[in-house]
């Protein structure tokens, strides 16, 4: 259990370094997750409009 709590801190600073060193390219990051996440919700709802209909 000791283990995940310092990978955890050790990822949490990591993040933490990384928007204050490098804020655009956080940003873009960032930005990068979420229009995944819209595509792939955008795609869910493309196969279930052609299953239902």
């Amino acid at each position: 259990m000791q283990v995940k709590k310092v990978i955890t801190y050790v990822l949490v600073a990591f993040v933490v370094f990384y928007l204050f060193t490098r804020p655009a390219e956080a940003a873009s990051a960032v930005n990068g997750v979420f229009n995944g996440i819209v595509q792939g919700a955008n795609q869910l709802a493309v196969f279930f409009t052609n299953v239902l209909t």
